[in-house]
């Protein structure tokens, strides 16, 4: 069964590497802000397609207060090459905390049972869940959950 609406944020411990900050950085990091935690993998081709969409939504949403967190979960063997997952982060420029779930311990956390990438969590300041949206169509979702979150009025602007 997937996370349910008012659930609160998982644990983010049991990540076997961390890019762009470390697990005490990444908690301080979301603190008392809303955060979106995205899960994607190397080998997930609509992951790549919907990076640049992704990305406009951090910058719209983080100027706002929004905090990102990338979990990377590897699906395959050669998803686990850190190598390949840092020229990943690169090539789609992802700068939030990205956290490679290489033992499945933050998929599990978070119930994402079917292992699908991408797949989008939305906690409100109080860490309490938001929306959880997947696959193609999961970044049209995330879009009116964080228009309803934040004040649309300002971020039309």
């Amino acid at each position: 069964m997937p996370m349910r609406i008012g659930d609160a944020m998982p644990s983010l411990e049991g990540a076997t590497t961390w890019f762009n900050g470390s697990l005490e950085d990444t908690l301080e990091h979301a603190k008392g802000n809303p955060v979106l935690v995205h899960f994607w993998a190397v080998s997930c081709g609509i992951c790549k397609d919907k990076m640049p969409q992704l990305n406009d939504i951090k910058a719209k949403y983080g100027a706002l207060g929004l905090k990102t967190i990338a979990v990377h979960m590897p699906r395959y063997e050669a998803d686990t090459d850190l190598d390949t997952v840092n020229e990943a982060i690169e090539a789609n420029k992802i700068t939030e905390p990205t956290a490679v779930d290489s033992l499945h311990k933050l998929k599990d956390a978070f119930l994402n049972e079917q292992g699908w990438v991408p797949v989008y969590y939305l906690f409100d300041a109080e860490g309490k869940l938001k929306t959880r949206a997947a696959g193609e169509f999961g970044i049209g979702v995330l879009q009116t959950a964080l228009d309803k979150m934040f004040d649309t009025q300002a971020v039309a602007a």
